[in-house]
C-alpha cells in the first residue's frame, strides 16, 4: 500500500487522477511547488487516470502570466480540467473566475505565505460563483479533493478546494486514495464524452450566457420517486446551458433527478403530462450533491464529513469559529486543563465555506452555547466588520439578548508563536468573557514573519540575459529599460513597474521631461545670464540637434563641459539634468517570466501611439503542437499585427540562432523614427534550462519555419528598397511557400476560429501523411505487372547496415519470384499493415535500446494500440545489435531491443510468425552477417521459395576502393552534384570523395525529426576544413575566414584539434563560394580530409621564435611534397563553368591526370603528420601515423633533426576488440634535411601494405602491429637507401597549451587565449568572434592555432602591447581564470553536425566541468592541470584515449568512462565504465578528485596516481587497450575490478 505524506502530494494525485487536463501554475517553472513535483513524477511514469483512457495532459505555467486562461479551451472542448495553484493567483484572476465558475473546473488552491497564510485572498472571491471547500488535516486534503471533484462532476459548477499547507505538514503519513472508491464517488463514466460547450460568439470577457443547470422531469411520478433513489450513483456528464435555452441535454442533478430507465418508472405507467424543466442549478443542489458524496465516503472508509465541523463537548458555552489555520488551536484546547478559561470551549471551522448553509451552522452548534470567538485569518480587512463575522452573525444573529441567541465577538487571526498559542486563547477568551468585549481585537502579530503573500519575488532567468547584454553592449550608457525589474518606483509594487503598460506610461512622462528640457535649452541659449559666451554657441548647437541621437550624443559631453567650467547659476540649474543632454535609446521589455503584457495591451498602446519607443519581446514559448492547438492561449502574432498597423519597425530574432541578426535589429530599431517592435524567440522549459536546450529547441523552431528571422522596415520604400527582408536564408524557398499558403489559411481561420487549431496543428501531418501514400502507391502501380508472393520489408536504421541487408533481402525475394517492396517503416502508411500478406521488419539499435530514427515513428504508433489486427499477416523480424554494448548485467536487456520488442508487438496484435526473431551481433566473427547469414535461409524456406534454381550472382557491394578507382582522380560526379537543385544533398559515392577535398556532407541532427515530420529531407549541409599548414595564419587570412564563416556558413569557425580551420553549416548553393573564399585567402581545403596525407600539425611554440620558424619550414616542406596532384579541385571549385581550359579527356573517361606519389586509389585510409617540439608534447605527437620530435642542434638554438615515430592512431570501434587506439612506435633518428622523403617512404610502406579490404583495419598502427616493427622500418629504410639513427635523448613535461603572455628570444611578444573547445562565435555574454576580427584590423603579428583549439597572437611588438592588451580586455579575450581543468579540455564537434556522433561533446563538455569546478574549489585542486577529453564517438577526433581522464560517448547522454593516460600524451588510458550517464559521473568523479586532493605524492599527476592507487591497470601498448579493463562482461556476468 502506497503512502501520503503531504497534503499537497495528496491534493496533486486526485488531482492527476480526476482530470484530463492539469493546470500547474508556478511561480517559475523552475521552482516546484507543493503540487508540481508530484505532477510531474505521475505525468513522466504516465501514471493511468480515472476520468480518461490516456494519462492526463500536465501544462506547467508561470503564476504571473494570466494562467487561468489556458482553462477555457479544454473546458469547451468537453474536458475535466483542475488547477493546482497558489492563492497569488487568485487575485488577478477574478475576470476569468466568474465565468469559470459556472464550468466544472476544480482550483486546488495552497494558502500563502506558508508561514501565516492570508485567507483575504479566498473571501474576496467568495461572491465569484465557485463552490468552496476547506480541508485541514492530510487525511481532510484527499477527501476534500476528491469531493470537489466530484460536486464539479455533478453540479457542473466551478470547485475551489483551499488549504493551509503547513497546517498538516506534521501529520502522519496516510493510506494513498483507493482507485475504486474514487470511481465509485466520481460516478463518472470516461467512456461517455463531456458536451463540448458552444464557442460560436464566445468572448473572453463578455457574457456568453453560459451557467450551470439541471433538468428535472415536472411530474408527479418523477418526484415521488426522489426518496428512494437518492443515493443511487449519477454518471450523467455535467452539462450546462447556453442563455435561452428552454430544454435539450442532460442535466448535471443527482441521479434523483436523472437516472438510469430501467431503475425508474417508463412514462408511459407514470403519467402523459411529464415535461422537462431546465433550471439553474441552486444552494440546494449544492447541498444535496455533497450530502451524496460524503455519505458514499462515509460509507467506504468510514470517515464523515459535515458542512460545519464541531468538536469539544456537548455542553459547551464558548465557541471557536476559526476561519484560519487551526492547527496550533486543535493541539492546545486537546491539551488544556480543567482549570483552564478555554477548558470546555468548543470550536468550529466550515467545511464548506460557499454556499454559506446558515441553518447547518446553528445545528452544528450545542445549545448551550452562549458566546461565539469569530477568529479570522485575513490580512486586507477592507470593511469593519470581517466577512466571516458577517456570515456567522447573519445566522445567528449578533449581540446578547434575551432569547438566549449567542455573543459573537469578531477577532483578527494573525501570526501566532507557537509558545504563545495558550496566551493567545486565554486572551480571546477574557475578551468574550467581558460586559463589554472589544469588537475586531487583534490576537497574534499583523505582519507575521513575512508580511507579502507574493511569496516568489519576480526575477528575469538567466537564460534571458542574453537579449539583455546586447543592448547593453549595443546601446551602453545611452541605454534606458523603462520597465528594468530593480528599477526603484516608490510605491510600486515590483509586478506593476515591470510591466510593459508601466514603462510605456513612464517613458511618456520621461520624454515630455526632455521636451521641457530642451526648451529651457533653446530659451538659456538665448540668454546672457552665463559668465561667458561659451555656452551659448554649444547650446545652440545642441538645441538644433536634440532628436539626432548621433549628432546630439557626440557633442553632449563638450557641451557638459562647458557648463561645468562655467560656473554660473544658470548653468548649474541645467546641469542638474544632465543626463538629458543625451538622445537616449529607450526601451521596453515584455517577457512571460517577469514582464507580462496582458493581452499584449502594452504593444497596442506604443503601436496607437506613434510615439518613438523600442519594444523588446521575449517570448519563451517552445513550439508545440500543444501549444498551437490552444487557440486562448496561443499568442497572438505580434510581428503581422505590429506590420499590418503599418508605422513601425518589426523584426523577428532569435539570438540562438543568428546573433549578427540580433545586433542589426536592435540597431536598426534604435534608428527608426517611431515605434520598434522586436520579437525576441527563447523557447525553454524551465527558467533553469541549459543555452543547450534553448539552442536546439531554437535551431528546430526557424529551420521548420515556426519562428522566422526577418526584419520590417516601412522606410525603406523611401530607399526604393524592399519593406521586408528574410533572414532564415535556409529555408528561404519553403518559407515564401509556406507564406503564401498561409496567407490563405489566415482568411480562412479568421472566418472560422474553431477549425484554426486544427488547420494549423496537421499540416505537418498532412504532408507527412500524403508522401507516405504517395510512395506506397508508386510501390503498388509497380508490383502489379509482377508475379509470385508479395513480400513488404520495413527497415529502420541509422548508420546504413539494416537498410542496406533490406534493400538486399528485396533484390533476392525478387530474383526467387516474389513481389517485394522496400520501405523504410517511418515511410509506410501503418493503415496498410493489417492488408499485406507478408511483411519482413529489420532494424538496427540505437541509444539506450532504442529505435532508429526512421522507425520510431512506426513503433511509437503500434506499440501502444489495441485496434490494429494483423491476425491476417505472416511476419519475420531480424535485429541488428551488438551483445557487448553494455557490459553491465543491468543493461543486458537493451541487446537487440528494438528488435524483440517489434517481434513480440507483431505477435500480440495476431500476426503470424515465420520465423524466429533472427539476432545479428557485431560481436560475431563476421559481426551481424553471422546471424543473419542463419536466418536468411530460415525465411526463404517458411515462404516457400528455398528451392529456387538458377538464381543470378550478385554483384559484390561497391568499397571505397572501387570509388576512388572510377573517380577519375577524384572527380566522380561531384560538378553535377553541385548544379542539381533538386536537393542539398550530393550522392553517396561524391561524399566520399568531398572528403579528399576538404569538405564533408552532414545534416543538423537537431533537426532531423522536425523536418521529417514536415516531409521535409535532411537539413543538409557541409563542413569545410582547411589546409593550414602549422596552424599559422595572417591577419588577412584570419579576416578571409571570418568573412567565409559569416557569408556562407553558420556565423561561427572552429579551431580544430587539426590546428585549422573548420566551418559549418554551409549550403550546397554556397559551397563552391566558400571555396573561392578560402583559396582568394591563399589557403586551400584539398587533402585536409580524405585517405591522403592531411594537414601537418605543428607545436605553437612562441617563446623560440627562430627555432619554430626552422621547425615550420620543414613542416611546409612535407605538406608540399605529399600534396596530391589531381587538378580535379581547381577544376570543380575555382574554375568557371564555361572556362574552357578543362582536362581533355583522351581514351574515354580517362583523363590527362597522374598522381606519383598515391596512384589512382590513394592510400588506404588516412594519414596524419605531426612535428612536437620538446618539452612541449602540444601536438599529441604519440597519436598519429608520423609524429616527428624535433632535436636541437649542439647550440640549442637551430633544428638538426627529428626523433620519428610511426603507427599512432585514436580510431575505435566501440566493444570490437579487433580495433584499439595506439601510440606511435620509435624508428629512430632523421635528419631534418630529407625528413620529408622519410615521410614519404613511410607513407609509400603504408600504401602498398595497408589493408584495403577492411577499412576498420586500413590504418597504419594496424599495418605496423601486423607486419612488426622492425620489418616495417627495413622496408622504409630499403626504399630511403638510407637508415634510421638510434633515438635522440628528449624530454616531454605537458602536452597543454601554456596561456597568457610571453616573450621570445627576439623581442617579439605572444598571448596564448584560451577558446574553449576552438568554437570562435559572437555571444550576448562574450563577442569573441567580433573582438578577434577587431584585433585582425590592427594586428601586425600572425595568428597561430593550437592543435588544442585555442588561439596564439604571435609576434606584437612592445610598441603595439598596450593596445593589444586593451582590445583583449574590451572583448573580455584576456580571461584565463578558469580552473586548470577546464584550462586542459578539449572535445570534438559531435552533435548537432557529426554524423558519427552517438552523444553531445562540444556542447556537453563545459557544462559537465562546471558541475566538476566546485568540488575541484573545495578540495584547493582549481588550478591543478588535470586532462580531461570528451568526443562523441570513439573515433577520436579529441584524442581522448591519451587524456588523464576521458568520456567517449555511447549513447545519447551516456559515455565510456577512460581513465590512467600519461599527462604528456605518453600513455594510453584503459576503460573504467561503461555507458555511464552525468549522476554517475559526477558520483565518481567527485569523491576521486576529493581521494587525489588527499593522497597524491609530491607532483604526481592524475592519470599516474589513479594507476598507483589501483583504480585502473596501464596500458602498455595500443594491442592491450581492451586487456584488465575494470569493468567488463564475462559470460554474462558483471565483473568489476
Amino acid at each position: 500500500m502506497a503512502y501520503t505524506q503531504t497534503a499537497g502530494e495528496a491534493v496533486a494525485r486526485i488531482a492527476y487522477i480526476s482530470s484530463h487536463v492539469v493546470l500547474s501554475i508556478q511561480p517559475s517553472l523552475a521552482i516546484d511547488t507543493e503540487f508540481s513535483k508530484h505532477l510531474q513524477h505521475y505525468s513522466t511514469s504516465r501514471s493511468p487516470g480515472v476520468v480518461a483512457k490516456d494519462p492526463p495532459q500536465i501544462l506547467d505555467l508561470r503564476h504571473n502570466v494570466d494562467p487561468l486562461l489556458s482553462a477555457f479551451q479544454p473546458l469547451r472542448s468537453g474536458k475535466l480540467v483542475s488547477v493546482t495553484t497558489s492563492s497569488s493567483v487568485l487575485l488577478p484572476s477574478i475576470p476569468h473566475l466568474y465565468k469559470l465558475a459556472q464550468f466544472p473546473i476544480v482550483l486546488h488552491v495552497a494558502l500563502q505565505p506558508s508561514s501565516s497564510p492570508d485567507y483575504s485572498e479566498i473571501t474576496a472571491i467568495r461572491q465569484s460563483g465557485f463552490i468552496f471547500l476547506q480541508s485541514e488535516t492530510l487525511q481532510e486534503s484527499q477527501d476534500l479533493a476528491l469531493s470537489a471533484h466530484a460536486l464539479a462532476i455533478k453540479s457542473g459548477k466551478g470547485v475551489i478546494h483551499f488549504f493551509d499547507p503547513e497546517n498538516s505538514r506534521d501529520d502522519t503519513p496516510i493510506e494513498s486514495e483507493d482507485r475504486d472508491l474514487v470511481r465509485h464517488v466520481l460516478g463518472f463514466d470516461p467512456t461517455r464524452t463531456l458536451r463540448p460547450a458552444k464557442d460560436e460568439n464566445s468572448f473572453l470577457y463578455a457574457e456568453d450566457g453560459r451557467k450551470a443547470t439541471i433538468s428535472e422531469e415536472n411530474s408527479r411520478a418523477s418526484r415521488g420517486s426522489q426518496s428512494e433513489n437518492e443515493n443511487e450513483e449519477d454518471t450523467s456528464p455535467p452539462t450546462s446551458t447556453d442563455k435561452g435555452s428552454t430544454g435539450g441535454g442532460s442535466s448535471v442533478g443527482s441521479s434523483v433527478r436523472e437516472s438510469s430507465a430501467d431503475s425508474r418508472p417508463t412514462i408511459s405507467s407514470a403519467t402523459s403530462l411529464e415535461s422537462t424543466i431546465v433550471r439553474p442549478v441552486t444552494s440546494d443542489d449544492v447541498y444535496h450533491f455533497l450530502e451524496i458524496i460524503w455519505t458514499k465516503i462515509r460509507q467506504a472508509t468510514g470517515r464523515s464529513y459535515r458542512m460545519f465541523e464541531y468538536t469539544g463537548p456537548e455542553t459547551a458555552e464558548s465557541v471557536l469559529f476559526i476561519f484560519g489555520s487551526t492547527g496550533l488551536f486543535v493541539d492546545e484546547l486537546g491539551a488544556s486543563k480543567s482549570s483552564d478559561e478555554f477548558a470546555k470551549c468548543g470550536l468550529v471551522t466550515a467545511r464548506l465555506y460557499r454556499p454559506w448553509n446558515g441553518p447547518q451552522l446553528v445545528a452544528s452548534l450545542p445549545l448551550s452555547v452562549r458566546g461565539i470567538a469569530v477568529l479570522e485569518q485575513i490580512r486586507r480587512k477592507t470593511t469593519k466588520l470581517g466577512p466571516v463575522l458577517l456570515d456567522v452573525l447573519t445566522s445567528l444573529r449578533a449581540g446578547a439578548s434575551t432569547n438566549g441567541s449567542p455573543l459573537i465577538v469578531g477577532h483578527q487571526l494573525g501570526y501566532i508563536e507557537p509558545a504563545t498559542v495558550r496566551q493567545a486563547l486565554r486572551g480571546i477568551f477574557q475578551n468574550l468573557a467581558s460586559p463589554t468585549p472589544i469588537q475586531n481585537l487583534e490576537v497574534g502579530s499583523s505582519g507575521g514573519p513575512r508580511q507579502s503573500s507574493n511569496y516568489y519575488d519576480l526575477t528575469q532567468p538567466k537564460i534571458e540575459s542574453a537579449y539583455m547584454k546586447i543592448l547593453d553592449q549595443v546601446f551602453g550608457e545611452r541605454l534606458y529599460l523603462a520597465n528594468r525589474l530593480d528599477a526603484a518606483n516608490a510605491g510600486i509594487s515590483a509586478t506593476v513597474a515591470a510591466s510593459p503598460e508601466f514603462g510605456f506610461g513612464s517613458l511618456l512622462a520621461r520624454s515630455e521631461h526632455r521636451i521641457r528640457f530642451i526648451n529651457e535649452v533653446k530659451t538659456a541659449a538665448a540668454t546672457h545670464d552665463f559668465a561667458t559666451n561659451v555656452p551659448q554657441n554649444w547650446l545652440s548647437k545642441w538645441a538644433l540637434n536634440a532628436e539626432d541621437s548621433k549628432i546630439v550624443n557626440a557633442i553632449a559631453p563638450d557641451v557638459i563641459s562647458r557648463l561645468s567650467n562655467d560656473g554660473s547659476r544658470l548653468a548649474s540649474t541645467l546641469l542638474e539634468s544632465k543626463s538629458l543632454f543625451f538622445k537616449e535609446s529607450q526601451w521596453l521589455i515584455g517577457s512571460d517570466a517577469w514582464a507580462y503584457d496582458l493581452g499584449n495591451s502594452g504593444v497596442h498602446h506604443v503601436l496607437a501611439s506613434g510615439a518613438n519607443v523600442n519594444m523588446l519581446i521575449i517570448d519563451s514559448q517552445p513550439w508545440s503542437e500543444t501549444a498551437a492547438a490552444d487557440a486562448m492561449r496561443r499568442k497572438k502574432d505580434i510581428g503581422l499585427y505590429a506590420m499590418n498597423f503599418g508605422n513601425a519597425y518589426v523584426a523577428s530574432v532569435a539570438v540562438y540562432s543568428s546573433y549578427t541578426q540580433v545586433l542589426e535589429a536592435v540597431i536598426e530599431a534604435d534608428k527608426f523614427n517611431g515605434p520598434s517592435v522586436v520579437v525576441a524567440y527563447l523557447p525553454y522549459n524551465k527558467e533553469d534550462d541549459s543555452p543547450l536546450t534553448v539552442l536546439q529547441e531554437t535551431k528546430r523552431a526557424v529551420d521548420l519555419g515556426y519562428w522566422p528571422l526577418y526584419r520590417w522596415n516601412p522606410n525603406n520604400e523611401e530607399k526604393s528598397e524592399p519593406n521586408f527582408s528574410l533572414d532564415s536564408e535556409r529555408i528561404k524557398q519553403e518559407l515564401e511557400e509556406f507564406l503564401k499558403r498561409d496567407n490563405h489559411l489566415t482568411q480562412l481561420m479568421n472566418r472560422h476560429p474553431k477549425f484554426a487549431a486544427n488547420l494549423s496543428e496537421s499540416y505537418g501531418t498532412e504532408v507527412r501523411a500524403l508522401q507516405k501514400r504517395k510512395a506506397k502507391d508508386a510501390y503498388d502501380a509497380m508490383l502489379e505487372s509482377l508475379y509470385g508472393a508479395p513480400m513488404t520489408i520495413l527497415f529502420a536504421s541509422d548508420n546504413g547496415n539494416a537498410e542496406s541487408l533490406a534493400k538486399r533481402l528485396g533484390n533476392r525475394g525478387k530474383a526467387r519470384g516474389l513481389k517485394t517492396m522496400v520501405m523504410a517503416m517511418d515511410d509506410y502508411p501503418l493503415e496498410d499493415l493489417s492488408t499485406e500478406e507478408n511483411v519482413v521488419l529489420l532494424t538496427s539499435t540505437a541509444g539506450q535500446g532504442e529505435f532508429p530514427q526512421n522507425g520510431r515513428g512506426f513503433w511509437d504508433a503500434i506499440k501502444d494500440t489495441t485496434e490494429l489486427d494483423l491476425s491476417q499477416i505472416t511476419y519475420a523480424v531480424f535485429a541488428l545489435g551488438d551483445s557487448h554494448y553494455w557490459p553491465r548485467k543491468e543493461d543486458k536487456h537493451y541487446y537487440n531491443k528494438p528488435g524483440k520488442d517489434l517481434d513480440a508487438r507483431m505477435a500480440f496484435l495476431g500476426g503470424q510468425k515465420l520465423v524466429d526473431v533472427g539476432l545479428g551481433d557485431d560481436q560475431d566473427p563476421d559481426s551481424y552477417q553471422t546471424g543473419y547469414g542463419e536466418w536468411e535461409p530460415k525465411l526463404w524456406q517458411a515462404l516457400g521459395v528455398d528451392k529456387v534454381e538458377g538464381l543470378p550472382e550478385e554483384p559484390p557491394p561497391i568499397t571505397n576502393e572501387d570509388i576512388k578507382i572510377q573517380s577519375n582522380f577524384l572527380r566522380g560526379t561531384i560538378a553535377e552534384g553541385l548544379e542539381d537543385t533538386s536537393t542539398g544533398a550530393i550522392s553517396a559515392s561524391d561524399q566520399q570523395l568531398t572528403k579528399f577535398h576538404g569538405t564533408y556532407m552532414q545534416d543538423d541532427r537537431d533537426l532531423r525529426d522536425e523536418r521529417k515530420a514536415q516531409g521535409l529531407e535532411p537539413a543538409y549541409a557541409f563542413m569545410i576544413r582547411c589546409r593550414l599548414n602549422g596552424g599559422v595564419a595572417t591577419p588577412a587570412q584570419w579576416l578571409q575566414m571570418d568573412s567565409i564563416s559569416s557569408s556562407y556558413g553558420n556565423e561561427t569557425m572552429k579551431l580544430t584539434t587539426r590546428q585549422t580551420f573548420q566551418f559549418h553549416g554551409v549550403v550546397k548553393s554556397k559551397l563552391k563560394s566558400a571555396m573561392r573564399g578560402i583559396n582568394k585567402a591563399l589557403m586551400t581545403t584539398i587533402a585536409a580530409c580524405g585517405d591522403v596525407n592531411r594537414n601537418v600539425m605543428v607545436s605553437p611554440l612562441p617563446t623560440r621564435s627562430a627555432f619554430h620558424r626552422d621547425v615550420h619550414h620543414v613542416s611546409a616542406r612535407i605538406s608540399d611534397h605529399l600534396l596530391p596532384s589531381t587538378t580535379a579541385y581547381h577544376e570543380i571549385w575555382l574554375k568557371d563553368n564555361d572556362s574552357e581550359d578543362k582536362q581533355i579527356k583522351v581514351a574515354g573517361d580517362a583523363v590527362v591526370d597522374q598522381e606519383p606519389l598515391y596512384g589512382p586509389t590513394y592510400l588506404p585510409r588516412k594519414f596524419k603528420i605531426t612535428i612536437a617540439v620538446p618539452p612541449h608534447n602540444d601536438t599529441d605527437v604519440y597519436a598519429h601515423d608520423i609524429g616527428l620530435i624535433a632535436i636541437k642542434d649542439v647550440k640549442g638554438s637551430r633544428l638538426q633533426g627529428f626523433n620519428v615515430l610511426v603507427g599512432g592512431g585514436m580510431g575505435v570501434t566501440h566493444n570490437n576488440k579487433k580495433t584499439y587506439p595506439r601510440t606511435g612506435s620509435m624508428l629512430g633518428y632523421f635528419p631534418a634535411s630529407q625528413i620529408h622523403v622519410a615521410c614519404e617512404k613511410i607513407m609509400l610502406v603504408q600504401r602498398d601494405h595497408g589493408d584495403r579490404t577492411n577499412r576498420k583495419h586500413a590504418r597504419l598502427k594496424y599495418t605496423i602491429d601486423d607486419m612488426g616493427v622492425d620489418i616495417f622500418r627495413s622496408k622504409v629504410e630499403e626504399l630511403l637507401g638510407a637508415n634510421f639513427e638510434p633515438a635522440r635523448p628528449f624530454e616531454f613535461k605537458s602536452n597543454i597549451d601554456t596561456f597568457g603572455w610571453q616573450k621570445d628570444e627576439c623581442g617579439m611578444n605572444h598571448f596564448l587565449m584560451f577558446i574553449e573547445n576552438g568554437r570562435v562565435e559572437d555571444t550576448a555574454e562574450f563577442p569573441m568572434k567580433t573582438g578577434l576580427r577587431e584585433i585582425a584590423k590592427v594586428h601586425k603579428g600572425d595568428f597561430r592555432l593550437t592543435p588544442n583549439q585555442h588561439l596564439c597572437l604571435s609576434g606584437v611588438a612592445d610598441s603595439d602591447v598596450e593596445m593589444i592588451k586593451g582590445m583583449l580586455k574590451r572583448y573580455k579575450l584576456d580571461n584565463l581564470q578558469f580552473s586548470g581543468l577546464r584550462l586542459s579540455s578539449s572535445a570534438c564537434v559531435a552533435f548537432p553536425t557529426c554524423g558519427l556522433a552517438m552523444a553531445e561533446s562540444e556542447r556537453y563538455l563545459p557544462e559537465l566541468i562546471t558541475k566538476l569546478e566546485g568540488c575541484l574549489e573545495d578540495n584547493g585542486l582549481k588550478q591543478d592541470s588535470i586532462v580531461m577529453r570528451m568526443t562523441g564517438c570513439p573515433n577520436g577526433c579529441a584524442r581522448p584515449w591519451l587524456a588523464e581522464v576521458a568520456f567517449v560517448g555511447k549513447a545519447y547522454g551516456a559515455y565510456n568512462m577512460y581513465l590512467g593516460g600519461g599527462y604528456y600524451g605518453q600513455r594510453l588510458n584503459k576503460l573504467y565504465r561503461s555507458s555511464i550517464m552525468e549522476e554517475e559521473i559526477l558520483g565518481i568523479m567527485k569523491p576521486l578528485l576529493k581521494k587525489y586532493a588527499l593522497e597524491r605524492e609530491g607532483g604526481e599527476r592524475f592519470g599516474d596516481f589513479v594507476i598507483r592507487i589501483g583504480m585502473i591497470k596501464p596500458t602498455k601498448e595500443g594491442k592491450t587497450f581492451h586487456e584488465e579493463v575494470a569493468e567488463e562482461e564475462s559470460d554474462g556476468e558483471l565483473r568489476v575490478g
